[in-house]
């Protein structure tokens, strides 16, 4: 694969002011700092927009971050982003997360996810400068695979979830634009993603919210659930090193037996995660451990669009990247 030289280049990161967003913004420019990075975020409520503002402070203190407040399915708007900035690089962490939120809220899921990401990959289509899209997926696009640990190479045909299946559609839409316009694209499987001022909607701060103020902690499938914990300095090292690699059409890639990960287009997927799962107990154990305090649990049946288990197979990963997330 060819490589990005990230020095002096413009780069875009949508959803910068996000947990991902804004921690690869930092692992940017600690690669260098002559880059300049465009960040857009529409900054909406889906959690406390204090720890969204948070986050940006801490970006303000490199002096060639750019950020633009507004939406990626205002299509208007991100076509005059990449006119006046003009990126070489693309990475798109804008979206709606969470599966539950999906079974009450679908729209947001439709604007973002899909309507959001096909006004970044028009936008693609017509930028010059471009040299390499890489995007978030998710691991929610296995559903109700049983094979594990879950393999690039598998097919991800049955989402449990709106939010997994927007985020399939993003891979198919991906790989129609690479094939028709040679754009050089790169999806990225996150695996439950934590660390320092991460999501509140994630299971480790809830978990240590509910047990601090004396609430029960919920507990779904009775507590037999599995979780591929990945921290988020892997995760921004991780994107780094693919931003770096930009993808390229596979030689070997053969259309009567297709390989879902790789393309005769410039094409690639990626899974980045920690594969080594977590049963729900222990996890729950270790919060309540640095909590100093035992947790009420109110046990639960499996909710809708949840999963039994997550489990990365990050072999293509290290093959390609040299990378294998390390903090456990």
């Amino acid at each position: 694969m060819s490589m990005v030289d990230l020095n002096n280049k413009t780069i875009l990161v949508t959803g910068a002011a996000g947990f991902i967003g804004s921690n690869l913004v930092k692992r940017i420019y600690q690669e260098t700092t002559s880059a300049t990075v465009i960040g857009i975020d529409n900054m909406n409520d889906y959690y406390d927009v204090a720890l969204k503002e948070f986050r940006l402070n801490e970006l303000a203190k490199y002096p060639t971050f750019t950020f633009v407040k507004g939406n990626i399915a205002d299509k208007k708007l991100i076509t005059e982003l990449f006119e006046k900035y003009k990126p070489s690089v693309v990475v798109n962490l804008a979206a709606q997360a969470g599966v539950r939120y999906s079974i009450t809220n679908p729209d947001a899921y439709v604007e973002s996810n899909l309507v959001g990401f096909f006004n970044i990959l028009e936008a693609c289509r017509h930028c010059e400068s471009l040299e390499h899209l890489v995007y978030a997926s998710s691991s929610s696009v296995y559903g109700s695979n049983k094979k594990v640990p879950y393999s690039t190479d598998d097919k991800v045909d049955n989402p449990v979830s709106l939010y997994a299946a927007t985020k399939k559609s993003n891979e198919l839409m991906a790989h129609a634009y690479s094939h028709l316009y040679g754009i050089p694209v790169t999806g990225l499987r996150f695996f439950t993603v934590y660390g320092p001022w991460g999501r509140p909607d994630m299971s480790p701060f809830l978990f240590a919210d509910a047990i601090l103020h004396d609430r029960p902690v919920k507990v779904f499938n009775q507590g037999d659930m599995l979780r591929d914990f990945t921290y988020i300095d892997d995760i921004a090292e991780g994107v780094i090193r693919c931003i770096d690699r930009v993808a390229e059409p596979d030689p070997a890639w053969n259309a009567e037996c297709p390989d879902p990960a790789c393309s005769s287009a410039p094409y690639r997927i990626y899974n980045i995660g920690n594969s080594e799962p977590v049963r729900l107990m222990d996890f729950i154990a270790a919060v309540e451990a640095a909590c100093e305090k035992e947790a009420v649990k109110e046990y639960l049946p499996m909710q809708p669009g949840d999963v039994y288990q997550t489990n990365a197979d990050t072999s293509a990963l290290q093959r390609d990247m040299g990378d294998k997330p390390s903090k456990d």
